[in-house]
């Protein structure tokens, strides 16, 4: 009999080893930093943009991880990307997907500084 192989189980890439687990580093792509984002931080948001694969629970603890803050919760958005022309040619802007990262009060991230 077939062993049957169960695709949702968790990988040992997402196990931390000994530190930092570099998952983490791959979960958080960079800041997204817009008119709207910053409007955000006066409420203890910041925004992110993430793997597209990235759970709600990797990402708060990717984003615990490296900036050293609490986190209340996450709230994630798919944004799809739009058809545009270039010299008349149609081409598609990649999907891409963000997480709103509400901190505890008290906390807050500078996104202009790196990890």
């Amino acid at each position: 009999m077939a062993k049957i192989v169960n695709p949702f189980r968790r990988k040992s890439a997402d196990k931390p080893e000994g530190g930092i687990a570099t998952r983490h580093y791959d979960v958080i792509v960079a800041p997204y930093i817009t008119e709207k984002a910053t409007l955000a931080s006066e409420f203890n948001a910041v925004v992110f943009k993430v793997a597209n694969d990235a759970t709600k629970p990797q990402i708060k603890e990717a984003v615990e991880a490296l900036f050293s803050v609490s986190v209340i919760g996450v709230n994630t958005i798919v944004q799809k990307g739009k058809t545009k022309r270039w010299k008349g040619a149609p081409y598609k802007r990649s999907d891409f997907k963000k997480a709103i990262v509400r901190l505890a009060d008290g906390q807050s991230i500078d996104v202009t500084t790196g990890i």
